[in-house]
């Protein structure tokens, strides 16, 4: 598919997505990333005046919210910054109860994502916009995403694009060249980045997602993830009457 048709395909989607939910608009977290800068682009035009994007900086590197900014200029859309700094510092410290807890660990490192959730929720909330997530299928594939944090969303617009993909749209939409090129980073804690974490480029996971090739022991690692991450990509199951 072309990038202009997929692009414009991706808008009046995310227009009946909202239209048929009863909804006005769209919230999209704004990372500085190029995934949110493309859902930004996307929910642009889809809801002129009726897009709002959140930055949501939490011991955050100070460049992501200036990239931020830089593609709430670029799309026209309106912009709110939530510190959440303090908030996640005292619910931490609150939730270990005097523990000490690794800053890079599971538990304090999700605990970012689910701030962020709730707040993108509460602004939707306010408007009656829906909030639109910022994954797409190389992460949702193996799971590189927190359940019920950035993975907590009503719509997935990206969700069927592997990143090499996202990366065309977001030339073709005029994401702003530096944060095209800015490692892809969840911003857990400083240094932080997606394929470190993954231990897997997107070039050879989007390779395997689209044509079934790659090394064995890629191959293997990759269907591990998936396998390991199932229950993040479907309703809690419910045991039988």
């Amino acid at each position: 598919m072309q990038v202009a048709a997929r692009a414009q395909r991706l808008v009046e989607w995310l227009r009946d997505q909202v239209r048929s939910a009863g909804g006005e608009g769209a919230v999209v977290g704004l990372s500085g990333g190029i995934d949110s800068a493309v859902v930004a682009g996307l929910c642009a035009r889809a809801f002129p005046g009726r897009a709002l994007g959140v930055i949501m900086p939490c011991h955050s590197n100070p460049r992501d919210a200036e990239e931020a900014r830089r593609v709430a200029e670029t799309f026209g859309i309106e912009v709110r910054t939530v510190a959440l700094d303090e908030v996640y510092d005292r619910l931490l410290a609150t939730l270990a109860g005097g523990q000490e807890v690794d800053g890079r660990g599971l538990a304090a490192a999700n605990l970012k994502p689910r701030l962020r959730m709730t707040t993108l929720y509460f602004q939707a909330n306010l408007r009656n916009y829906l909030v639109v997530g910022t994954g797409n299928r190389s992460e949702l594939a193996v799971g590189y995403f927190t359940k019920y944090g950035d993975g907590g969303v009503d719509l997935l617009p990206l969700g069927n694009l592997v990143k090499s993909q996202v990366r065309e749209l977001a030339v073709h939409l005029g994401v702003p060249q530096p944060v095209i090129d800015r490692p892809p980073s969840a911003g857990l804690w400083e240094g932080q980045t997606d394929e470190g974490e993954m231990g897997l480029t997107y070039q050879v996971l989007d390779r395997y997602l689209l044509t079934g090739q790659a090394d064995p022991a890629v191959a293997a690692r990759i269907e591990g993830l998936a396998t390991r991450s199932e229950h993040k990509r479907g309703l809690p199951p419910a045991a039988p009457a």
